[in-house]
This record gives C-alpha cells, structure tokens and sequence, in this order.
C-alpha cells in the first residue's frame, strides 16, 4: 500500500493522522516501511496493524513513544500483528524527566501536583496513572486551573474510593473460590457508575450557571 492509502484505513479510527505523523514514527525507529526502487515507501498489512497499535497506546494509555518503542522491540512484534494492548500493555514506569516530556509539564507543575497529592512518585517512579493524572492537570492549566484548584477532587476521588472499599468489603473478608475476582469486578462497576453519576451531576450544576 502507499501512504495514501494507509491513511485512509487509519483515518476512521485516528483523525488527526497525518503524512507527516507517519514519516515521523519511521523517523523514530517504530516503523519500517519497504521501499521501491523509486524510493517511494510501501506498507503491509503488517505495518498498518503496528501503526494501530502505536496510535492507540499513545490516544488511549498516554504512552511516550520510547516505552512504545520498547515494547515492540522486546514483545516480538516481528510483523506478524501486534498483540492487543490489553495483552501486551507494557508497565509504564517514568522517570521524573520523562513524567514532565510526556505529558507536557515543567519541572515545577510537576513539584505542585506533588505538593498537593495529586501525583505521587513510587521508588522515584512514575506509572501510567500519574502520567494520565499529569497529562490532565496540564490540559486544565491551559484554562486558568492550576494544581492549587484540583486539590479538592483529589478529596473528592478519595471519598468516592472510600465508597467503592465500603461496598466490596464484605466479598473480600470471603474464602470462597472467585471472591476477589468478584470483588475487583464490582468495584470497576462501581466506579464506572459512580463516573457517570459525578458527570452528570457537574453537568446538572453547569445548568444553572449557564443558565440553561
């Protein structure tokens, strides 16, 4: 396939790919596309799906290209497909240098988010959570919403934990075979409806205050 053409089947799905997004993954060392003798880049399948994978792990886990990187290098993602993220999600352990690249932040913001408890370090380490924490805080800073006005969902992500640990207490203090399966399987439940329930409850109040 040409370029063109894997931008078509890559479109759908990443709308913001671009000629230029690809030639930059190659530049980085992600793909390898063949080339024909006049130069011009030809794709595989094989090569569409690796694209795939790399575009969702960047839009979906946050990932930086070199733990992407890292992970094709080392998972025998050899042509032959890459596995699903589910399967093959490497862990993301940043440093701090790296925690600040990926998600865009100065060393500083990075200081206040730890001030304020909403990004903690484990072993000088930084995992995917932190780094999504991150990404987050730096995108609202863009509106005038610093580290010092996110404190109080920090609280409110804490109470609404402690809710989840209330409910799932008892199929944990159970022996039974597949209790803590259970349990892990209710508490996503539970924090996927309590999600829901805080959107529509900050929605519900942007009402009012948009008067509408």
């Amino acid at each position: 396939m040409s370029i063109g053409e894997v931008l078509e089947l890559l479109r759908p799905d990443f709308p913001d790919i671009t000629v230029s997004k690809i030639r930059f993954l190659e530049g980085e060392g992600l793909i390898e596309p063949e080339r024909a003798p006049s130069g011009y880049r030809k794709f595989t399948h094989a090569d569409v799906e690796r694209l795939r994978f790399i575009l969702t792990a960047q839009r979906d886990r946050y990932l930086p290209l070199r733990v992407i990187k890292d992970h094709l290098d080392t998972a025998g993602h050899d042509g032959t497909g890459p596995r699903s993220l589910d399967s093959a999600q490497p862990e993301v352990r940043l440093g701090r240098a790296e925690l600040c690249e990926a998600a865009g932040l100065d060393d500083e913001t990075l200081s206040e988010l730890e001030d304020y408890g909403l990004v903690t370090p484990m072993a000088r380490r930084y995992d995917a959570e932190a780094l999504a924490v991150a990404r987050a805080c730096g995108a609202l800073a863009a509106y005038g919403l610093h580290p010092r006005h996110l404190r109080v969902l920090r609280a409110a992500a804490e109470r609404e934990a402690g809710l989840v640990e209330q409910a799932v207490a008892p199929l944990l203090r159970r022996r039974a075979p597949g209790a803590a399966g259970q349990a892990e399987q209710t508490a996503h439940e539970l924090s996927g409806l309590l999600l829901d329930l805080h959107s529509a409850l900050v929605k519900d109040a942007l009402r009012g205050i948009l008067g509408r």
